[in-house]
C-alpha cells in the first residue's frame, strides 16, 4: 500500500506544475501580446472564452492533484480501500477535465483566432478545417493584433500537449486507485486465512 499511496502522490506532485501552466496559458490567450483592449472589445476566439485550460485543465485538475497528494493521512486500516476509491473518483474528474481542455483547446485550433483583415474583424481561418495550421504564409492575413496566430497556436498547442499529460496521468491513478482498491482487500482475506 504505501507503494501504491507514494507514486499517487508523485503523481499529484506532477499535476500541479500542469495545473498551474494549463491557468497560465488560458489567462495569456485572452491578453494577446499582454493587451487587455482585445478582451475589452471582445476580439478573442469564440472557444477561448470556454476557459479550456483555466477550467479544465487548470482549476477542475487541481482536485485530483490535492486528493493524490494528501492519500494516506489517516492510518486506520479501514480507510485504505476507501482511499483508493476516492482517488479513484479524483481520477475521473481529472479524466474529464483534461479531456474538457483537450477538446476546446483543439476546437480553438481549428477555427483560429478572431482578427483584424482587410475585409474587417473576422476569423479567417474558421472555414478551413485547420488546414492554415500547414500554411503560414496566409497568416499574414491577420493584421492586428499583430502575430495573433502564432501567439494563439503556441498556447493552444501548450494547452493540448498539458491535456494529454494530465489525462495520461490521471489514468495512470485510476489504474493505480482500482488495482489497490480491489485486490487489496482480497490480500488481507488471504492473509488471515493462512495466518489460521
Amino acid at each position: 500500500m504505501c507503494c501504491s499511496v507514494g507514486f499517487a502522490r508523485s503523481l499529484g506532485l506532477a499535476l500541479l506544475p500542469l495545473a498551474l501552466c494549463c491557468i497560465l496559458a488560458n489567462l495569456l490567450l485572452l491578453f494577446p501580446m499582454g493587451e487587455i483592449t482585445y478582451m475589452q472589445q471582445d476580439r478573442l476566439a469564440s472557444y477561448i472564452w470556454y476557459f479550456g485550460g483555466l477550467g479544465g485543465g487548470g482549476l477542475m485538475m487541481l482536485i485530483p492533484a490535492v486528493v493524490f497528494i494528501t492519500l494516506g493521512k489517516c492510518s486506520c486500516c479501514w480507510n485504505d480501500s476507501l482511499m483508493m476509491c476516492g482517488s479513484v473518483l479524483a481520477a475521473v474528474v481529472g479524466l474529464v477535465g483534461s479531456g474538457y481542455c483537450f477538446v476546446v483547446s483543439g476546437f480553438a485550433l481549428v477555427q483560429g483566432p478572431q482578427c483584424f483583415t482587410s475585409f474587417g474583424w473576422s476569423h479567417p481561418f474558421a472555414d478551413h478545417g485547420g488546414r492554415y495550421l500547414l500554411q503560414p504564409e496566409s497568416w499574414s492575413q491577420c493584421l492586428q493584433p499583430v502575430h495573433i496566430v502564432e501567439w494563439n497556436v503556441t498556447l493552444l498547442c501548450v494547452l493540448l500537449g498539458l491535456a494529454v499529460l494530465e489525462f495520461i496521468i490521471c489514468l495512470l491513478q485510476l489504474g493505480n486507485g482500482l488495482v489497490n482498491a480491489v485486490c487489496r482487500p482480497c490480500c488481507y482475506k488471504q492473509e488471515y486465512s493462512l495466518n489460521a
